[in-house]
């Protein structure tokens, strides 16, 4: 089976065959259908957080189940499933507290991610999040695999394991965001178009879209979002705070990534308001805010590991919203990639050419 092997980090992904282990009693072997590509995985490529090659990279995807370990019991061959980038054991601490985004089998784990398949120059491969979703096939672990149902394309489907379950988790799982409630989006990328879109059918009367990017505070603008904000020309704080009333925003969600940004959506929210932080940009990363704005103004600052979903809770409400249309994915897949055209998909994301570029597969 072809996969895209970073072999070097910093240089281009080389597309080659790999020859895939069985899978252990509680893993599954997957085909993949497509995979979207994550801006994550610009910071993957670059050798910024953590990834040791030779590693396939794709972090979420969608698939049918081809093979399955002899433990396995909640997926069957031939079933389509979504693979998102975080597992829920069921059994860890974690787990048990109604918190599976922080799951031990993710961040827990002492032996790196599995090794999945042999190169053909006798190399042992490895799947980054477990998922490794730019290749034909992916062998990941039975905790990590949900199955659809859905009329739906594998394509728009592609995007629920990471954009549209950590965007539209972040409004309804952790922001809470009420009806009436004005909200900052930090950052219009993929994550961010999301966050639009769910802050929309959440309610709030204000959506502020912050972005360097004209064409993606545009494209927020048509997806629901009330006011443009460009942070390199305009004083944004002065903007949200003039749009209500002189407090700030109810609610700011950073969907970027640079500390920057993070410092700028505390700055723009209202004393006692909360501030969702889903980005990371480099490991080692600090973030500076002053005391006063945290410890004496009442905000709550807040962690949104992929949306705080529960995947077996939140997966077919989000599918039924993209079902009935009150999302729209067609604005944010923005191309569509073979596998032999994945260093144009990583070109294309560093470049801020796209939201969200999928990497699909025929078989």
């Amino acid at each position: 089976m072809k996969a895209a092997v970073l072999q070097t980090l910093a240089s281009p992904f080389v597309v080659e065959d790999l020859d895939y282990l069985p899978p252990e009693p509680d893993r599954v072997l997957v085909r993949t259908h497509a995979t979207p590509f994550c801006s994550t995985d610009c910071t993957n490529w670059a050798g910024k957080f953590g990834k040791v090659p030779p590693v396939i990279l794709g972090h979420a995807s969608i698939g049918e189940v081809v093979e399955v370990g002899r433990d396995v019991r909640h997926v069957a061959v031939g079933q389509r499933v979504v693979v998102p980038g975080t597992p829920e054991c069921g059994r860890c601490y974690y787990c048990s507290i109604g918190r599976p985004d922080q799951c031990s089998e993710l961040f827990d784990r002492t032996d790196g991610y599995p090794i999945v398949a042999i190169s053909g120059a006798g190399q042992k491969v490895r799947a980054s999040g477990n998922v490794g979703g730019y290749a034909e096939l992916m062998s990941v672990s039975a905790n990590q695999v949900f199955a659809v149902e859905s009329d739906l394309g594998s394509d728009v489907l592609s995007l629920m394991g990471c954009g549209i379950m950590t965007g539209v988790g972040s409004v309804f799982n952790v922001a809470r965001v009420q009806p009436g409630e004005s909200v900052a989006v930090i950052g219009c990328g993929h994550l961010g178009q999301w966050v639009v879109q769910a802050a929309r059918l959440a309610g709030a009367a204000q959506i502020f879209a912050i972005d360097p990017v004209a064409e993606r505070t545009a494209m927020a603008l048509k997806l629901g979002a009330t006011h443009a904000i460009d942070p390199a020309t305009e004083d944004a704080i002065e903007l949200v705070r003039d749009a209500t009333d002189g407090r700030g925003s109810d609610h700011a969600i950073e969907a970027a990534g640079p500390a920057g940004s993070q410092e700028l959506a505390v700055a723009v929210t209202r004393r006692a308001g909360t501030v969702v932080l889903n980005g990371v940009k480099q490991l080692g990363t600090t973030v500076t805010y002053s005391q006063v704005s945290i410890a004496v103004q009442g905000r709550a600052i807040l962690s949104s590991q992929n949306g705080n979903v529960r995947m077996r809770r939140d997966l077919a409400r989000y599918v039924s919203l993209l079902e009935e249309g009150l999302l729209d994915p067609e604005p944010i897949i923005t191309s569509r990639y073979r596998l032999d055209g994945i260093n144009d998909a990583l070109r294309a994301s560093a470049e801020l050419r796209d939201l969200s570029g999928l990497i699909v597969f025929d078989h």
